[in-house]
């Protein structure tokens, strides 16, 4: 019979439905699975792709006036750049914190634009803030790290891409600028290179110069390291303790140096005894002998001096000769008469020379004045290990010139009231008209891998014991540089080999640059030649070419009188520059020091002083300026009698003291000719 018609009720009935799926289910089971998973993964695509398009790479996480910082969420990387320009200045990479995290958009301190801080959980929190403008066109930020735990090494690496990189520390092998050093991560501390030569020399500021006007200054209580990677970048870096430093952006590198860098130390600042400039040093060296025997060995060069008209000067005493005749000085009146031995030392025997006697901190532990002090129960004058509850001092013993010694503790008030009052004493005693203080470089501690106290961590012990020599007057020389540029000494600087290289001649020139710019403008070169060498230096051009140069400086040391090394005509160019540095380099240098008393600003100045946005004087390292007025150009490479000149300062004019001929400024000479008793030299 025929079924009527079904109303529709909205409603499919549950038997044909269920057996339509059953139906269905079989042969599109499958497609229906994977056409599901095509939609998920063409979500989470259009999510990420959303993402990429609505997030750039770069996003800026603190704006200034003149320019800001940048999150490089892809290398993980802090940007500086100007505005609004976009200029890059500085690229500095993160390390110690997982690179690959950003920080967010907003993020939790923000004061009214001024201040920016993220925090990596359980590793690190990084806070950038705005600082008060210096000086009007240069801006700066504080960055602080805080690590969240103990092992966590921080550490900001800064790209040497397209910057060159000026100041920080001296090398065996200085280099000017710094991209091309290399050294592994150590201490941010002093040494001595004789005993490190993969280490840090004597002078050392925590402060970094960049060409592009950037400047890096790290807190001093910080406990720093730090490595460079040659053409790569330099590393800051801190484990376990807070990573903090100042960076700061003007609009070129000697407006960076102006504002920040000169003003390092201080407006107070003051000047040796200027009277050393004009007075060539000798040095006499008596590794052995008695006091009579270096009595007339120095008689005999004061003799030598004399008769080839050199007669006008310091002869300066080495350590161990001192010490020599400090024994003999302390020799009972009964036994000298006895012995028929005078008294240790007269004035007389090298008159009109003046002498210098050298001291250092260390102390033999097989001398009698070490164990008479520990005898007396005073151990305290030395460095010491702390000791536990209850325990006497044990003395922090190391090597200073391959004996073991004790290193006097600077921190003891006592101690230093007796070795000062010992300098002056014997000064006095020896009518010495400079002492000269070798040793005040390093952390015994930190040599020995054991934690320094607090009041001597870093560099404090070269920083105090420069502060106590001050009262001993301004004729007084010191073999380290930390935070005292602005104190009137003498720094020795660290010798050299006696060769081409840039741990020889080569490395004269940046590292004058180097001191100057960190402050140090009242160095004493190492000797003409070189000091480090088994031999006396024998190779004339070596020895005119850095003649030639520490002319231009501002003392003249030697080691090696010239009429030892070379022939009559050496000794006549040696007679010459020592009259022509009396004459032509000290007037200018009493003229920039009275500069540097007022502002601070380098004597010894590289080429890009007069050219700041010219990247051809970023990397000279062969050629630097006395004041703004003076170029010296000289030759540093063996066997050549030219080369290419720079002169800096486009819109100035240079006059060649050799041919009286004038050039301008901004350009290159090519192949100047130099014989090999000729230096460069130009006036503006």
């Amino acid at each position: 019979r025929t079924m009527p018609i079904a109303r529709p009720t909205g409603r499919i009935p549950d038997a044909a439905w269920t057996s339509g799926i059953r139906e269905m289910t079989e042969p599109w089971k499958g497609a229906l699975g994977c056409l599901g998973v095509a939609v998920f993964f063409a979500m989470t695509i259009g999510i990420i792709s959303w993402q990429a398009l609505e997030q750039p790479p770069e996003e800026w996480v603190l704006r200034g006036r003149a320019g800001g910082m940048l999150w490089d969420r892809r290398r993980g990387t802090l940007l500086l750049r100007t505005l609004p320009t976009g200029r890059p200045l500085v690229a500095i990479a993160v390390g110690g914190v997982p690179a690959s995290e950003p920080p967010p958009p907003r993020d939790r301190c923000w004061q009214d634009g001024g201040e920016f801080c993220y925090e990596w959980e359980e590793e690190a929190e990084l806070r950038v803030s705005l600082e008060s403008h210096p000086a009007p066109g240069t801006e700066c930020y504080s960055v602080r790290w805080t690590p969240l735990h103990p092992n966590v090494m921080l550490k900001d690496c800064f790209s040497m891409a397209n910057v060159s990189w000026y100041g920080g520390v001296s090398l065996r092998a200085q280099r000017w600028p710094l991209n091309s050093a290399e050294s592994p991560v150590q201490p941010f501390v002093s040494g001595d290179l004789n005993k490190n030569p993969a280490g840090y020399g004597p002078v050392l500021e925590r402060y970094f110069l960049g060409s592009t006007g950037v400047t890096v200054t790290v807190a001093p209580d910080v406990p720093l390291v730090l490595s460079m990677e040659s053409h790569q970048h330099f590393c800051l870096g801190s484990t376990g303790d807070p990573l903090q430093y100042v960076l700061c952006s003007s609009p070129d590198v000697v407006a960076a140096h102006r504002h920040v860098g000169s003003q390092l130390a201080g407006p107070a600042r003051a000047l040796p005894d200027m009277a050393l400039l004009g007075s060539p040093l000798w040095r006499y060296d008596s590794t052995e002998g008695s006091a009579t025997k270096i009595k007339r060995g120095l008689r005999s060069l004061a003799r030598r001096l004399k008769r080839h008209k050199l007669q006008e000067g310091v002869l300066a005493l080495g350590e161990r000769g001192t010490a020599t005749l400090v024994a003999a000085d302390h020799k009972p009146t009964e036994w000298r008469k006895r012995h028929g031995a005078p008294h240790a030392w007269d004035p007389t025997l090298i008159h009109p020379l003046r002498l210098s006697i050298t001291l250092s901190p260390y102390t033999s532990i097989a001398a009698p004045l070490f164990l008479r002090s520990l005898w007396d129960g005073e151990a305290g004058y030395w460095l010491s290990l702390q000791p536990r509850s209850g325990a006497c001092l044990i003395p922090l013993l190391t090597t200073w010139r391959g004996q073991l010694c004790a290193r006097l503790n600077v921190t003891n008030e006592v101690a230093l009231s007796w070795f000062l009052a010992r300098a002056q004493h014997l000064r006095h005693v020896f009518g010495a008209s400079y002492v000269i203080f070798e040793g005040a470089e390093g952390n015994a501690f930190l040599e020995q891998a054991v934690s320094p106290p607090a009041e001597l961590a870093s560099d404090r012990y070269a920083e105090m014991l420069a502060v106590a020599l001050v009262t001993l007057g301004n004729a007084t020389v010191i073999s380290a540089g930390a935070r005292s540029s602005h104190l009137p000494l003498f720094v020795q600087m660290s010798p050299l080999h006696s060769d081409w290289s840039h741990a020889g001649l080569k490395g004269l020139i940046p590292s004058a640059l180097h001191y100057s710019l960190l402050g140090y403008n009242f160095f004493i070169p190492d000797t003409v030649g070189g000091s480090l060498t088994g031999d006396k230096p024998g190779d004339p051009e070596l020895y005119v070419r850095w003649l030639q140069i520490v002319t231009f400086l501002p003392v003249m040391a030697f080691s090696t009188p010239p009429w030892v090394c070379c022939d009559d005509w050496v000794l006549n160019v040696t007679r010459q520059c020592i009259q022509r540095h009396r004459d032509f380099v000290v007037p200018l240098i009493l003229k920039y020091s009275e500069e540097w008393l007022r502002s601070g600003y380098p004597i010894f100045r590289p080429a890009w002083w007069l050219s700041p946005m010219d990247p051809t004087a970023f990397t000279i390292e062969d050629e630097f300026l006395i004041g703004d007025e003076v170029l010296v150009a000289p030759i540093t490479e063996k066997g050549q009698t030219w080369r290419d000149i720079y002169l800096p300062g486009e819109g100035h004019q240079w006059l060649d003291t050799n041919s009286a001929r004038v050039f301008d400024g901004g350009t290159i000479l090519r192949n100047y000719s130099a014989s090999l008793g000729e230096v460069p030299v130009f006036v503006k």
